[in-house]
């Protein structure tokens, strides 16, 4: 019998995308949901911010706690590596520690039960992935590290700079996914429109949108993470005008204050910023998906109001909405006016009722229109519901539409149909499958 093996992928999706080559890396391996059967454990942690590293911690804490004795508990990931020798010390519950350069010697680790720490982190270069989740849909990864200096993030100190992949070496890996079947692809990075950057090369994403529209068998694809400062009209174009690449823009613009933005080190002011915006908005049918920081330290009340003008007078369709998160190695840790956490809670909720706001606004656009929609298969609502994705949505952050009928018999999922939008539910849509 095979052994088993239990594994938790926790925050991004560029964590998924390790985890997938580490399961790649254990093909004697049987999957198991219940880690009490697992002779591995494996928790691909996250350590971004403070709920995230919580949640990393919290969660080993209780596979610990279910797992059989003489199972391997590994931790691996961003908080493990950030806090190296700390939690080597204090989490006598870990069998293998190990951060974000060994993903691909996962099998050696386990084998020899031991820990790892590489001075380099670990780019995905020809390896292949167990994709999870979807038969049809797969996250490709651009890059690793970061050459911002963003106050509040502490990701370049332990991911260091932008390392990009070769051009060729994202093809290959797609034509090989292409094969197995997918057609839906997510392009994910720390910053993906600094792509190829670190190489000299400024226009690297309008170049891997035009290799990538060569691939046959494609039949749509996105970019996540877009940073200010690094964004040109010109890559805003590049993606309008593919036939490949959907009007799917997500651009983490953390605040709209000009003055916060210096705090911040964005790089960019919030004239430049919205003109981006304003330009990727006046594409047809295009999605803007967008990050908001509150209470970050510096926040005045005057700073607070010109953001919720800004996010009353502009409609984002989707919006990440966090409160500050003081992280060590931070240039904002070090800074002295910190917001006190009950006035960010209560700035956090008057931002949080504008987005809902934009969320219903967004959604409603759809009413009594016909859309392009993934089947995803059954829906975790109810059994008598199918689940359904917007083509140009990415998979589990920008919402669900729920068929309650169809006109199909021979429904596959992962097929691209035509969906009617009858209802709003909440923060779904409802409608009927169509052929």
């Amino acid at each position: 019998m095979k052994k088993k093996l239990h594994v938790v992928s926790l925050g991004c999706t560029k964590n998924l995308v390790d985890t997938e080559v580490m399961l790649a890396k254990l093909p004697e391996y049987q999957l198991s949901d219940n880690p009490s059967e697992a002779d591995v454990i494996i928790v691909n942690t996250c350590g971004f911010i403070g709920p995230a590293k919580e949640e990393s911690i919290r969660t080993v804490l209780e596979l610990h706690q279910q797992r059989k004795p003489d199972s391997t508990l590994v931790m691996a990931g961003c908080l493990s590596e950030r806090y190296k020798d700390e939690l080597s010390q204090e989490l006598k519950e870990v069998d293998i520690f190990t951060g974000v350069g060994d993903y691909a010697r996962i099998d050696e680790l386990i084998a020899q039960k031991r820990s790892a720490f590489s001075d380099r982190v670990y780019l995905i270069h020809g390896e292949e992935r167990v994709i999870t989740g979807s038969s049809f849909h797969a996250y490709i990864k651009l890059s690793e590290g970061c050459n911002q200096r963003c106050s509040f993030c502490a990701i370049p100190s332990f991911k260091g700079r932008l390392q990009s992949r070769p051009i060729e070496d994202i093809v290959s890996e797609i034509r090989r996914l292409v094969d197995r079947g997918f057609v839906d692809f997510t392009f994910v990075s720390q910053d993906s429109s600094s792509y190829l950057r670190d190489f000299g090369i400024k226009n690297g994403l309008e170049r891997l949108i035009e290799a990538v529209e060569k691939i046959e068998g494609i039949q749509s694809a996105r970019i996540l993470y877009l940073y200010p400062s690094t964004t040109s009209h010109e890559l805003i174009d590049a993606i309008a005008a593919s036939s490949t690449f959907v009007n799917y823009f997500e651009m983490p613009i953390q605040h709209s204050s000009d003055r916060m933005l210096r705090l911040m080190r964005r790089g960019i002011g919030a004239g430049p910023t919205i003109e981006l915006l304003e330009h990727m908005r006046s594409i047809p049918d295009s999605f803007l998906r967008t990050s908001i920081i509150v209470g970050h330290p510096g926040e005045s009340e005057e700073d607070f109001a010109k953001l919720a003008r800004f996010m009353e007078r502009f409609d984002f369709d989707r919006v990440n909405l966090f409160a500050y998160s003081d992280e060590e190695s931070t240039s904002a840790y070090e800074m002295s006016e910190k917001v006190p956490e009950e006035i960010v809670e209560e700035r956090l909720a008057i931002i949080d009722e504008i987005v809902q706001a934009k969320l219903q606004k967004s959604l409603a656009q759809d009413l009594g229109k016909e859309v392009e929609a993934y089947l995803e298969g059954a829906s975790e609502e109810s059994e008598l519901l199918l689940s359904a994705r917007k083509k140009i949505w990415a998979p589990e952050v920008d919402g669900e539409i729920l068929v309650n009928d169809t006109e199909i018999s021979d429904i596959e999922v992962g097929g691209l149909y035509r969906v009617h939008i009858e209802e709003v539910v909440g923060d779904k849509l409802l409608g009927t499958l169509r052929s």
